[in-house]
């Protein structure tokens, strides 16, 4: 398995959740590491990205100042936390590696097998 989210569940709006992509060595030292999530009926959306120095970049305004990306070197893990949640951020989140920190799911070549995050009101 070359990635493996984790972390969704359910949270009040409000509240706050960690997610977790943990990537194969191979992956984690060589490709941009982002987050995407699909809710139900709409396209797949970009979230956040982050390169192999630390460099990082967000989605447009849904998540500015609410969600961090970020690496943990020592376990080859992306952290996406999530503060802040809103009834809008429910979804099934994704991890996906790709060679360059673009927002466009088509740069991605592997894709971890997704994490529902529900947003209760």
């Amino acid at each position: 398995v070359q990635l493996q989210a984790s972390g969704g569940g359910l949270v009040q709006a409000g509240g706050s959740l960690r997610l977790s992509c943990a990537a194969s060595q191979r992956i984690f030292s060589s490709y941009v590491i982002a987050w995407f999530r699909q809710a139900p009926g709409k396209e797949r959306e970009f979230i956040a990205g982050i390169k192999w120095s630390g460099a990082s970049t967000y989605a447009a305004d849904s998540v500015k100042g609410r969600f961090t990306i970020s690496r943990d070197n020592a376990n080859n893990t992306v952290v996406l936390q999530m503060n802040t949640l809103k009834p809008e951020d429910t979804a099934v989140y994704y991890c996906a590696a790709g060679p360059a920190l673009l927002s466009i799911a088509r740069n991605y070549r592997w894709w971890g097998q997704g994490t529902l995050v529900t947003v209760s009101s």
